[in-house]
């Protein structure tokens, strides 16, 4: 592992923990969630920046730290992946279905690579969407759906994962609202 990626391994883990974050559905450690994205991402490239971007996805969406902390501990390369993959909609652009448009046309725009770490983050959000949460389940899958048109531009083999994994969801809870 380059001095990069355990550098912002590190800093997600300590991020993260400053303010207690813990998955929603298993109330694991938040940060089970960046290493799963990252090892799916260092699975596609070797490309440290990338990697490193994977581990710090959520840093400035779910945390205090801010795109300049990040600039100035990784460099601008790192922090732009990052700010690619932060949503750029906030509580104040309307109801939920206008703050999804936002997101999705900011991530249209986003480095191929950050579209990479974007398909590999929605591969571990996706999976058993229908089991843990099946009321929600069909609002967030037809969402993924529509942000999966933008991320054409990232590895082709995590697109396709998505795509199976979302038609899979989609059958699974048909499955069980039948």
């Amino acid at each position: 592992m380059s001095e990069l990626i355990a550098k912002a391994a590190e800093f997600a883990r300590l991020a993260h923990e400053s303010i207690g974050q813990r998955r929603k559905y298993t109330n694991e450690l938040y940060i089970v969630h960046p290493q799963a994205v990252a090892t799916t991402v260092a699975g596609v490239t070797d490309d440290p920046v990338t990697i490193a971007a994977a581990w710090l996805h959520d840093v400035v969406e779910d945390t205090p730290f801010t795109l300049e902390q990040l600039t100035e501990e990784f460099g601008a390369e790192v922090a732009g992946l990052v700010s690619d993959l932060t949503n750029a909609s906030t509580e104040t652009d309307g109801g939920r279905q206008q703050r999804k448009a936002i997101d999705r046309q900011h991530t249209a725009q986003a480095d191929p690579r950050a579209k990479t770490v974007k398909l590999a983050d929605l591969i571990d959000n996706l999976s058993d969407i229908s089991a843990t949460d099946p009321g929600f389940a069909r609002l967030y899958l037809d969402e993924k759906q529509l942000q999966l048109q933008v991320l054409t531009e990232g590895n082709s083999e995590l697109f396709q994962r998505v795509q199976t994994i979302i038609e899979r969801e989609m059958q699974a809870l048909e499955t069980r609202q039948s």
